[in-house]
């Protein structure tokens, strides 16, 4: 049975949802007019939709799975779960006013608060006990307070430069940490979703972790595996110099140049790293 699903056709995560499918082994569209992709060797059939819809495609069951923003998701107020973050596309919502003006959130009952996010809004002041109206404003919504629409904004906030230009400064905390996540309609998967989450766990594993292959001699071997030692232990094999073997150990690509220094100091030689494109663990 083929899996149907929702990918973004626009914006910030439609390039990198892509890419991610074409890492785990998918085609993917060449043009982006492409509404459909159907890729009948591994039993898939891509949409590509607006980001704010996907949700409520995959919550209503037209679509089986589907990659959008965590932000898109709990605004939709759609019966669509996340499954897993996929580490791009992450941002940071913050309440924002004239700067000087606001300093806690307390201060927003009674307010107007201009968003594109209403839901999200919405819900935090809920669980806050925070008495205020929201106004959906799609867009640019800095402008809203200058234009007397609302008294503070919640919006996305970056580097905070077109927050300034508009006289404005976050003040209160994160509204909420968001990325783009894999969805579904929740309850009992659909048939070929855990072999579509296996290939993109693969792909995540394997941007966050590289192949590390050293020499080493067999007196130091257990200072290195204990510096390294892999998911399972690394694979030694013998090398034809007496007294020395070859190491094979999967390390995380964080700190992977630092622990070369270390296994250099304890004397292994020959030291590669070599980038993982997939794999299955």
């Amino acid at each position: 049975m083929t899996i149907r699903i929702a990918l973004p056709n626009k914006g910030s995560l439609s390039e990198a949802a892509s890419e991610i499918l074409r890492e785990a082994g998918y085609r993917q569209r060449r043009d982006t007019k492409e509404l459909a992709l159907v890729d009948a060797d591994n039993d898939a059939e891509f949409f590509y939709l607006r980001p704010r819809d996907i949700a409520l495609y995959v919550g209503e069951g037209t679509l089986d799975v589907g990659v959008t923003g965590r932000d898109l998701l709990l605004d939709s107020g759609a019966k669509a779960e996340e499954v897993m973050s996929l580490g791009f596309g992450r941002s940071r919502f913050h309440f924002a006013g004239p700067a000087g003006r606001y300093s806690s959130l307390e201060e927003l009952a009674g307010l107007r608060i201009a968003t594109s996010y209403v839901g999200v809004v919405e819900d935090f002041l809920f669980r806050h006990g925070i008495d205020a109206t929201v106004t959906r404003l799609d867009g640019a919504v800095e402008t809203s307070i200058q234009l007397g629409v609302a008294d503070v904004i919640a919006d996305v906030v970056e580097t905070g430069s077109t927050l300034r230009a508009a006289g404005l400064a976050v003040f209160g905390e994160v509204i909420l940490d968001s990325e783009a996540v894999l969805i579904t309609r929740g309850g009992e998967a659909p048939e070929g979703f855990e072999v579509f989450r296996r290939r993109i766990e693969g792909v995540l594993v394997a941007r966050s972790y590289v192949m590390m292959d050293y020499d080493i001699e067999e007196s130091n071997l257990a200072g290195a595996t204990a510096l390294a030692p892999g998911l399972e232990g690394p694979t030694i094999s013998p090398l034809g110099k007496a007294g020395w073997v070859a190491v094979r150990v999967m390390v995380p690509r964080a700190g992977s140049q630092r622990l070369m220094d270390e296994l250099w100091s304890l004397g292994a030689r020959a030291i590669l790293l070599t980038d993982i494109h997939a794999c299955r663990l």
